[in-house]
C-alpha cells in the first residue's frame, strides 16, 4: 500500500515541476546551447555558412585589448562588490536587528529602487552627473570647483552608478541572514568580557558568512554583465565587456562574436566566483577548526 503511495507522490511531483522545466529548456536551455553553437561559426555573421572553428575565441585572446577590458571588467566587479558589501552590511546588519515593524518599512524603502527601470535610474544620474547637474552646481555653489568638472565618462561615475544599483540586493542578503542569528549568541560574547568589535568579527561575521557570499556573488556577477551603466555613464573611455559584447551583436550584428565573448565572460565569472567562493569557505574551515582546538 505504502509503495503505490509513494509512486502516486512523484508521478504529483514531476507534473508540477514539468511546466517549469519545460519554461526553462524552451526559453533558457535552447537559446542558450543556440548561442553557444553560434560562437563556433567561422564568420561574421550567422548566415555565413556553417562549419565549426574556434576563429572567434583565437581573436579574442589573441587580441591585447579584449584582454585588458576581461580583466578591467572583473576588478571593477570586485571593486563594487567590495564597497556594497562595506556599505551594506552594516546596514544589513542594522536591518536585522529593528523591530519587525520598523524594519519592514525600512526595507521597503530599499527595495524601491528595484522597482524602477534601469533605463530610468541611468538617465537620472546622466542628470545628476552632468555639467549643469545637481552635483556640479553644489560644487560651484560651495566654491569648490570654480567652473563645472567632466563627472560623466569616467570609470568612477561608472563604478558610483554600480554601486547603487546593486547595493539594496547586499543589503537583503545579509540582512536575511543576520535576521537568523541568535541576539544571545552576542549578549554571551559580551558576558565573556568581549567588546563590540571583538564580538562582531568572532561571532557575527563567521555565522554571517553566507549572506555575504550570496551578496557578494550576486553583486559581481550583475556588475561585470552590466552593458547598460558602461555605455550610457562611461561611454568610449569606459570599457567593459557587457558593453562590448551588446555592441557586437546589436550595432554590427556580428553574433558569433558576441557570442563568444558571452561565453568567454560566463565562464570566466563562474571560474572567479567559485574561486572566491572555495578561498572563503576554506577560511572558514579552518578557523573553525582553530577555535576548535
Amino acid at each position: 500500500m505504502e509503495e503505490p503511495l509513494a509512486n502516486r507522490r512523484v508521478v504529483t511531483i514531476a507534473l508540477l515541476l514539468a511546466p517549469m522545466i519545460l519554461l526553462l529548456v524552451i526559453f533558457l536551455i535552447m537559446p542558450t546551447l543556440g548561442l553557444l553553437r553560434a560562437s563556433f561559426l567561422p564568420g561574421s555573421h550567422l548566415l555565413d555558412g556553417g562549419g565549426f572553428s574556434l576563429n572567434q575565441y583565437i581573436r579574442f585572446f589573441s587580441d591585447s585589448y579584449y584582454s585588458s577590458v576581461l580583466f578591467e571588467t572583473f576588478v571593477d566587479g570586485i571593486i563594487v562588490s567590495l564597497i556594497c558589501l562595506g556599505i551594506g552590511f552594516p546596514t544589513g546588519y542594522s536591518l536585522a536587528r529593528l523591530p519587525p515593524l520598523a524594519r519592514r518599512w525600512r526595507t521597503i524603502i530599499v527595495i524601491m529602487p528595484l522597482t524602477l527601470s534601469l533605463v530610468v535610474i541611468v538617465f537620472g544620474w546622466l542628470i545628476i552627473l552632468g555639467r549643469n547637474g545637481v552635483v556640479n552646481s553644489l560644487l560651484v555653489s560651495l566654491g569648490v570647483s570654480s567652473s563645472p568638472k567632466q563627472l560623466l565618462f569616467s570609470r568612477p561615475a561608472v563604478l558610483t552608478v554600480l554601486v547603487q544599483q546593486f547595493l539594496p540586493f547586499m543589503i537583503l542578503s545579509v540582512m536575511g541572514v543576520v535576521a537568523q542569528i541568535d541576539p544571545v549568541l552576542e549578549h554571551a560574547a559580551a558576558n565573556l568580557r568581549a567588546n563590540r568589535f571583538a564580538t562582531f568579527r568572532k561571532v557575527v561575521i563567521p555565522l554571517a558568512i553566507p549572506g555575504i557570499l550570496a551578496g557578494f556573488n550576486l553583486v559581481f556577477v550583475l556588475s561585470i554583465s552590466a552593458f547598460i551603466t558602461p555605455r550610457l555613464i562611461g561611454g568610449s573611455r569606459v570599457a567593459m565587456l557587457g558593453s562590448l559584447i551588446y555592441e557586437r551583436i546589436m550595432a554590427e550584428l556580428n553574433w558569433p562574436s558576441g557570442a563568444a565573448m558571452a561565453f568567454i565572460l560566463f565562464v570566466s565569472g563562474l571560474g572567479v566566483t567559485a574561486a572566491l567562493n572555495a578561498l572563503a569557505a576554506s577560511r572558514l574551515i579552518s578557523k573553525g577548526r582553530r577555535y576548535a582546538r
